[in-house]
C-alpha cells in the first residue's frame, strides 16, 4: 500500500534590514526591513489557506519575525531547533560582495562552491554544516509521516535541506533560486522525493 508523503514547506525569512542587503550575513542576528514584515504577513496568509500539522524554526531573530504573523493568525507555535540557524561564513561574515571579490579574490555568486571547497577562511566547513542540519531534517520526518509541515529558517539552510532530500552536492543547489520570503514544497516518503514547488514567493507571485 502507498504511503502518504511527509510534505515540507520550506520558507525563507522575509527581507533582512537594508543595511545587510548583498551582505554576507550568515550568523548576524538582524532584523527583518518593512517590506519584509509585509512578506511575512504575506506568507502567513498563504498557510492559512494551506494548514500545516507542525512548524519548526531557525533560533534566528529574522526568521522568528517571518513566523510571528503566521503564530498570531493561530498558527502553530514553531519548535526552535537551534541547528538550522544560518551558515557560519567566517572571515566573510559582515561583507559586501564586491569586498569579497577584493579581499580574497572570489565571486559572491560562486560561495556555495567555496564553502563546499573549504576556501572561505573560517567560515563552517560544508560537512560540518551538513551534519548539523541533516539530523533537525530525519527529526521531522519521523516525527511526522503522512503530515504537513513548516520549516521556517533560511536560504542556505533550505539549500542544504534540498540537498540532503535530493542527496545533491551542496554546490549543486546553486540551479534552484531561494528568494526572500518564499517557499518551497517537498513531497517525502520512503525511496521517494518529489519538489511539487520551488521558489513560489506570495507577496510577489499573487495577483
Amino acid at each position: 500500500m502507498k504511503s502518504t508523503p511527509t510534505r515540507l514547506y520550506l520558507l525563507r525569512h522575509g527581507e533582512v534590514e537594508e543595511t545587510y542587503h548583498k551582505i554576507f550575513g550568515g550568523r548576524i542576528d538582524m532584523n527583518l526591513s518593512p517590506v519584509g514584515h509585509g512578506q511575512a504577513q504575506a506568507l502567513a496568509r498563504y498557510l492559512r489557506r494551506h494548514p500545516v500539522q507542525a512548524a519548526y524554526s531557525s533560533p534566528m531573530r529574522r526568521v522568528h519575525q517571518t513566523h510571528a504573523p503566521y503564530v498570531e493568525q493561530g498558527g502553530h507555535a514553531p519548535v526552535v531547533m537551534s541547528d538550522l540557524r544560518e551558515v557560519d561564513f567566517g572571515d566573510w561574515t559582515g561583507l559586501g560582495w564586491d569586498q569579497v571579490k577584493e579581499r580574497f579574490g572570489r565571486s559572491a555568486y560562486d560561495w556555495l562552491e567555496h564553502l563546499e571547497a573549504g576556501e572561505i577562511p573560517n567560515a563552517e566547513p560544508a560537512a560540518a554544516y551538513r551534519a548539523r542540519v541533516q539530523p533537525c531534517v530525519r527529526h521531522i520526518l519521523a516525527e511526522h509521516p503522512g503530515e504537513h509541515v513548516a520549516v521556517f529558517c533560511h536560504g542556505g539552510v533550505i539549500r542544504q535541506i534540498l540537498s540532503i532530500l535530493l542527496e545533491l552536492p551542496l554546490s549543486r543547489t546553486s540551479m534552484f533560486e531561494v528568494d526572500y520570503a518564499s517557499l518551497s514544497i517537498v513531497d517525502w516518503s520512503p525511496g521517494r522525493v518529489e519538489i511539487k514547488m520551488l521558489n513560489y514567493a506570495p507577496w510577489r507571485d499573487q495577483p
